[in-house]
């Protein structure tokens, strides 16, 4: 394992207890191929870190932000899934410190994107244990708040599925549709590029790890060509 120290100083935090960051680290997988290894796997942190990082990011919008209860619901979304907390374990690094099967290490795709997901709640949930709240807090305000910016001018916390059909339905009296217009890969790194429909006609297109998220980025793209922002 890499020398934890170094990611304490990419995180900004240091551990009294540095057998938490290692166990967050953990992935359970590893404990299959080394049953010696002395620490717990990540899960329960990743359950604690969770919470913590729900109640700092609800704290932080009901303080800063004025919108009604539906509105702070989906700011709040947008800033803790997966997606995002992905792009947070890629700016700490953290995929360079996990300890992995063999496996595991070797799949790159959509099942590491969870991995790295739920290892910045596990590594929240270890800086709750080893310092309290108020040292989880400052760590998630310094390195996750930041991206509200591109969350507000993005839009990133509006459903643009949901968007796109709504304003199909209004402005064309038509339901869109989703289709796969090409997939490439290996069943544990698929890529997709799905299209977006308004009767017969293809308004866009999307790509991305999964069908699911290949359509949002269509729909995204969609509203942007409709101009329906």
């Amino acid at each position: 394992m890499k020398d934890v120290t170094k990611l304490e100083e990419i995180l900004g935090v240091t551990f009294n207890d540095k057998d938490l960051l290692k166990s967050a680290l953990t992935h359970r997988s590893y404990l299959n191929e080394n049953p010696s290894w002395p620490l717990p796997q990540n899960e329960r942190l990743e359950f604690l870190g969770d919470a913590v990082l729900e109640l700092a990011v609800t704290r932080y919008l009901y303080l800063n932000f004025e919108n009604p209860e539906g509105e702070l619901t989906s700011y709040r979304a947008a800033l803790v899934n997966s997606i995002m907390l992905t792009r947070l374990a890629a700016d700490l690094n953290l995929n360079d410190f996990l300890l992995l099967s063999r496996g595991e290490a070797k799949d790159e795709g959509k099942a590491r994107m969870y991995i790295l997901a739920n290892t910045v709640e596990a590594v929240i949930g270890a800086i709750y244990l080893d310092g309290g709240y108020d040292v989880a807090e400052a760590f998630i305000m310094r390195v996750l708040i930041p991206y509200m910016d591109e969350v507000l001018e993005k839009k990133l916390y509006r459903d643009a599925k949901s968007y796109f059909q709504e304003k199909a339905q209004e402005v064309e009296g038509i339901t869109p549709t989703y289709h796969v217009i090409k997939e490439w890969g290996p069943d544990h790194a698929k890529n997709f590029i799905v299209g977006v429909y308004i009767g017969d006609n293809l308004v866009a297109e999307g790509e991305g790890s999964s069908k699911q998220i290949a359509q949002q980025h269509a729909a995204e793209n969609g509203i942007k060509i409709k101009e329906w922002e």
